[in-house]
C-alpha cells in the first residue's frame, strides 16, 4: 500500500502491525513505519523516540544500525518544534552513531564461482544485476540467507555456493539498502574495496525457490533505481 501510493491503507496496516508486535525488534519497526506516516510533527516526534527506545533495548548489531537515522529524525522533529536544544542533541548522537559498522561477522559471500580456501574476492567484476556496469566494491553479509539469494541470482551455470570470508582492509554499510526501505542496515549488508579472503564454506542455508528468485529477478528488471557503486 505504501509503495503503491495509498498512505490511509498503508497506516493502518502499520498500526495493525504495532498493535501485533510481541518484542522489541518488532515495535522498532513498526513504530518507525508510524512516525513516517504522521502528518503532526508532535506526533511523528513520539514514535521516532518509541522506536528508538525499542531499538535501544534490542541493542544488537541490526538494531543499532538505525540509530544514526533516528537520531537525525528526532533532531528534524525538534528543528520544527523550534528546540535547538534537543536538536543539535540529536545531530551529535546521530553522528557519534554514524561511522563504521560494529559488525563482528561471521561474514558470507554468495556465488556460484567454485572457489578455494585462501582465495581472494577482488573488486572489479560485472553486476550481477546490471551487464553494463563494473562493481567498484566486493559485497558480503552477516546473514546466511542474504548471501543464500545472491547466489541465487548469481550469473553463471555453477551450483550455488555460500562461502565464509573475511575482509582483509575496512569495510561499510552497504548504501543501497541502508535507510532505504528499512531504517539502518536491518540486513547487515556490506561492501569493501579490499579483497576478502575465502576462509570457509557454508553448506546449508534456506535456499529459495524457482518461483522466489524468480520474482527477485522480475523486481530487479523493473528497477528504476541505480546500483550506488
Amino acid at each position: 500500500m505504501d509503495e503503491n501510493n495509498k498512505p490511509a491503507e498503508a497506516g493502518g496496516f502499520f498500526n495493525e502491525a504495532w498493535d501485533k508486535a510481541t518484542n522489541d525488534f518488532e515495535q522498532f519497526i513498526a513504530a518507525y513505519f508510524l512516525a513516517k506516516h504522521q502528518d503532526n510533527v508532535a506526533d511523528k516526534l513520539r514514535w521516532y523516540e518509541t522506536s528508538l527506545q525499542h531499538a535501544n533495548e534490542v541493542n544488537d548489531v541490526a538494531a543499532n544500525s538505525a540509530l544514526a537515522i533516528l537520531h537525525a529524525n528526532i533532531a528534524a522533529c525538534y528543528a520544527a518544534l523550534g528546540d535547538t536544544e534537543n536538536k543539535e542533541k540529536n545531530e551529535q548522537l546521530s553522528i557519534s552513531f554514524s561511522g563504521a559498522p560494529a559488525d563482528n561477522g561471521p561474514f558470507y559471500h554468495g556465488t556460484r564461482a567454485d572457489l578455494q580456501m585462501g582465495d581472494m574476492l577482488i573488486a572489479g567484476r560485472q553486476s550481477n544485476y546490471k551487464d553494463e556496469l563494473t562493481m567498484n566494491h566486493v559485497y558480503f553479509t552477516a546473514l546466511p540467507n542474504g548471501a543464500g539469494l545472491a547466489a541465487a541470482l548469481a550469473k553463471g551455470e555453477g551450483h550455488e555456493r555460500i562461502y565464509i570470508v573475511e575482509p582483509t582492509g575496512t569495510f561499510e554499510n552497504d548504501p543501497n539498502v541502508t535507510n532505504k526501505k528499512f531504517p539502518g542496515n536491518l540486513t547487515r549488508s556490506y561492501r569493501t574495496d579490499a579483497p576478502l579472503k575465502v576462509v570457509g564454506e557454508l553448506t546449508d542455508w534456506a535456499k529459495q525457490t524457482s518461483d522466489e528468485v524468480q520474482k527477485w529477478r522480475d523486481k530487479l528488471a523493473n528497477s528504476k533505481g541505480d546500483i550506488i557503486n
